[in-house]
């Protein structure tokens, strides 16, 4: 089954909002075992929005097509789709009485507009939305399928989920794909593989599939195939042995984050963690409070952004700073030590560095940036070299902090290579 995603609206294209759409429908569609050939955007334009229609009929089985379904002038897809399919939109009752539970529901008033809603494609299958009131359409012509959904994701991901992936599977005969995804911190994709050549030769024997998936700072690998018994046992063992080869990296699998990771850990061992930022503004504490259930283990942070707090509030001495700089390990070590002290906890993670774009110099240039973690044992310290860019440098930042600490909770030792 060839797929052809089709993504509608002019704020995509200038940039205004992301494209996560086509991302998951992507990712949703390789997992049924749908072929995904092509991917485009196209603007509010009714001529533009029949050619990309046409292009795509005559290239593909499926196109899904999402956005412009609205109540407003300038959402235009139902009258598109018919003089596409050379028919007229007809008012569905069914879902005229789902947008009027919807406004009353919510006491709101329902104005005329929005019962423009109801309005389908004669030759349509309506899809119901459970958390909307533009309805999915289902329309096939000559053994191919177009599927039109309202742009906003969460209405996107309920039609998806609850009708198009279960139909599609059904009428194309798909065989599904099985895959695994592992989560990795603090090594780049070149270095993996230079240490994994023979697995991937193994992967690749067995008719299977590896894929890199880098972003700053962390790198997924993912290892797919058919989903049948002895690639599924494959599959299974071959992510046993890439985890033990990168013990101090891997941390999770799948969707696993590092902060619900380190989250899980610290409530196993019924220890707490602090945090005292420096370089990071307090990127480290939100991370580690996203978690839903993190005040069992999460007790506070100082955001010691300048030296009269890490002097003042951390009581960093003020000859330490002078004499090795706030770039420093003996700075981060005397902020988490102190943390630690001040706020009781069994951990406390410290970082002070340099995010840019200025204030480097050539002994410490922009990316350095020193992290410790203080735990019941000992202090950790570790100097690491990131980029030229703030968001990234403070990103790998947060993300190698919590590395760190996952590694001090699991006693895994960091210099081992």
């Amino acid at each position: 089954m060839r797929v052809e995603i089709i993504s509608i609206g002019d704020e995509l294209l200038i940039g205004q909002t992301i494209n996560t759409n086509a991302s998951w429908m992507g990712e949703q569609l390789a997992q049924i075992g749908a072929d995904i050939q092509f991917c485009t955007v196209v603007r509010d334009n009714i001529q533009e929005m029949l050619h990309a229609f046409d292009t795509a009929m005559n290239r593909v089985d499926v196109v899904l097509v999402t956005g412009g379904l609205g109540p407003t002038k300038d959402d235009i897809t139902k009258k598109v789709l018919c003089d596409f399919f050379d028919t007229e939109l007809v008012r569905n009752e069914d879902v005229l009485k789902h947008v009027e539970s919807f406004f009353a529901l919510r006491n709101r008033p329902m104005l005329d507009v929005n019962k423009l809603q109801a309005d389908v494609p004669a030759i349509s299958e309506v899809l119901y939305n459970e958390h909307g009131t533009a309805p999915g359409m289902w329309i096939e012509r000559e053994g191919k399928v177009m599927v039109s959904m309202p742009g906003v994701p969460y209405e996107m991901k309920s039609i998806m989920s609850s009708s198009v992936l279960e139909r599609l599977s059904s009428s194309f005969s798909l065989t599904s794909l099985y895959y695994k995804t592992i989560q990795t911190q603090g090594i780049g994709e070149s270095y993996i593989a230079n240490r994994m050549e023979d697995l991937e030769d193994e992967i690749e024997g067995n008719g299977m599939y590896l894929a890199y998936l880098p972003s700053p700072g962390s790198v997924r690998l993912r290892i797919s195939s058919e989903k049948k018994k002895d690639k599924i046992d494959l599959i299974d063992d071959l992510t046993r042995r890439i985890s033990e080869r990168f013990e101090k990296y891997v941390f999770g699998y799948g969707t696993d984050t590092l902060q619900e990771v380190v989250g899980e850990l610290l409530k196993k061992k019924g220890r707490t963690v602090s945090t005292v930022e420096s370089c990071t503004g307090g990127a480290v504490a939100a991370s580690l409070v996203s978690v839903a259930g993190s005040s069992l283990y999460y007790l506070g942070s100082i955001v010691s952004y300048s030296n009269d707090i890490k002097i003042n509030l951390v009581d960093v001495e003020k000859n330490t700073i002078e004499s090795h700089g706030v770039v420093s390990r003996e700075v981060v070590e005397e902020m988490a030590l102190n943390g630690r002290e001040k706020m009781s906890t069994d951990y406390c993670v410290s970082l002070s560095g340099i995010a840019g774009p200025d204030g480097g110099s050539e002994s410490k240039p922009i990316g350095t940036v020193w992290i410790a973690v203080a735990g019941p044992k000992r202090v950790l310290s570790k100097k690491f070299q990131f980029e030229q860019t703030r968001d990234r440098n403070i990103r790998r930042s947060v993300l190698t902090a919590l590395n760190l600490l996952r590694c001090e909770l699991m006693e895994i030792n960091i210099e081992k290579s």
